[in-house]
């Protein structure tokens, strides 16, 4: 088949034509394919509104078709999700698929990097921009505790296989860092690979009337010279600013609309949020228990002691709970307390992961934290006090093999899901967001701020909010600026 045969073929699955720059995406593409290094990647950049997803789903669903051998990525569950609805195909977490547990220490599971047994598959990976190449921090080593580092190790490891990133350098980094490394041209280079890269930069004339996509495109071309954005609101319906006395009422017209599920508060600190999550239980959903049925939750640690089996995995079992995983409270029942702590159990549905079961103990405690999780006293407390319930075995390893089977020790952590932080959200999608950004002064005018408020806005799929929004970041109408 020769490129251009194979390009008309995608065009098919578009239906509509390309513009000149994903015109240029195909040819670079069908290069991509074509080249004999073995260590080839191509880069595929792409902001908000260029038909970056549209174009991704038509180039992997022409190979699917063609036969190619595909696995495709993400960095979490809700955009493993996202992508595979986008191209129909399933998708699955990178850390699930790339990495394999080798023991347990009794802090923590060590996973080492699994072997890589395929042959001339193609490793397609969607919101390459939370890929980092520094050590995490947790409780869990994987592999060399570079997620860029390992990924690249395990594709290359394969015979004939290769990588296809793609994502948003405008989006948030990783966390640490002060840009996206798996979609650095020079950051691959530097890994001996031949890099193919291309970018989408051009707005599609229907993105044009989403104040959504006008408004993130604005902010975007902001990151560099930060300056305070002002927010477009008129001649838009999908951008709406909420005063703060209005805010219980449409988050519950939300709830009805768009469900509990597909609407979201984000804010810039975990504090913020814990407040947001405690007024919309009290407030919105009228719960007054501590944990009730119905119960948005999101794992805030890694968890190894419970798994998931889905068809998502493929595989049966071995799923770790990861930091960031959302689930619905089914089923809540005795509470107690223990070492200090308060615990339930209860039976959570997992809707990333085929709307998955398991039935399992949580640790009360991090619900109403302002901690990011339990702090480290509270973990070495809980450590110290469960392992002197097995001081009775003298043998340190009979100890942590009884730790590791300890429901105390290895109770989820988890917090609410109504509001979260804008890197907890990344790589999702929801219908209705709402945008807390908290005071502004100029000292937070950075360019770190700029990415939050572009990754925010573009976690929107329908609607956006502006929570208490300051009339100085509102644009006048009277405003003559050109559209895009």
């Amino acid at each position: 088949m020769t490129p251009s045969e194979f390009i008309s073929l995608i065009k098919k699955d578009l239906n509509y034509q390309p513009t000149p720059e994903q015109e240029h995406v195909l040819t670079v593409f069908s290069q991509f394919l074509a080249d004999r290094n073995p260590r080839s990647v191509m880069v595929l950049r792409g902001s908000a509104g260029t038909g970056k997803t549209t174009l991704a789903a038509a180039m992997v669903s022409t190979l699917h078709r063609l036969g190619q051998k595909l696995t495709l990525m993400a960095p979490t569950g809700r955009a493993a999700k996202v992508f595979s609805l986008h191209s129909n195909l399933p998708a699955y977490t990178i850390h699930r698929r790339i990495y394999r547990e080798k023991n347990y220490t009794g802090i923590g599971g060590i996973f080492n990097l699994n072997d890589n047994r395929y042959h001339r598959m193609l490793f397609v990976v969607d919101e390459a921009s939370m890929i980092g190449s520094r050590p995490a921090a947790g409780d869990i080593t994987f592999g060399t505790a570079s997620l860029l580092d390992d990924l690249i190790q395990y594709v290359y490891s394969g015979d004939g296989c290769r990588l296809l990133l793609i994502g948003d350098n405008a989006q948030l980094p990783p966390v640490g860092e002060t840009e996206a490394p798996a979609l650095n041209t020079a950051v691959l280079e530097g890994y001996g690979l031949k890099v193919w890269e291309c970018s989408l930069a051009s707005v599609l004339r229907q993105s044009q009337f989403s104040g959504i996509l006008y408004n993130a495109t604005q902010i975007r071309a902001l990151i560099d010279e930060p300056v305070l954005p002002r927010i477009r609101l008129w001649s838009f319906t999908d951008v709406q600013r909420i005063p703060g006395d209005e805010l219980i009422e449409s988050l519950a017209t939300s709830y009805t609309e768009a469900g509990i599920d597909d609407t979201i508060v984000l804010t810039r600190s975990n504090k913020r949020a814990n407040v947001y999550n405690q007024g919309i239980r009290a407030s919105v959903l009228d719960r007054e228990e501590a944990l009730c049925t119905g119960d948005m939750v999101m794992m805030v640690k890694n968890n190894y002691f419970y798994t998931l089996s889905t068809q998502q995995d493929g595989k049966d079992g071995g799923a770790f709970l990861a930091n960031g995983d959302r689930a619905k409270i089914l089923r809540v029942r005795h509470f107690r307390s223990f070492y200090g702590f308060q615990f339930a159990d209860v039976c959570l549905q997992f809707p990333d992961y085929d709307e998955a079961e398991i039935e399992a103990t949580v640790i009360m405690d991090t619900l109403t934290s302002e901690a990011p999780a339990l702090t480290r006293e509270q973990n070495e407390q809980l450590w110290q006090s469960v392992m002197d319930d097995y001081q009775d075995l003298s043998l340190k390893t009979d100890r942590l093999k009884a730790m590791k089977a300890d429901r105390y020790y290895n109770a989820l952590r988890i917090k609410f899901a109504y509001a979260v932080t804008c890197h907890k959200a990344q790589g999702g999608q929801w219908q209705h967001v709402y945008i807390d950004q908290g005071y502004m002064t100029d000292d937070m005018l950075t360019p770190e701020y700029m990415h939050w408020l572009y990754t925010a806005f573009t976690r929107a799929t329908r609607k956006v909010f502006l929570v208490n929004w300051p009339e100085k970041q509102i644009e006048p109408e009277s405003t003559l600026s050109e559209d895009l």
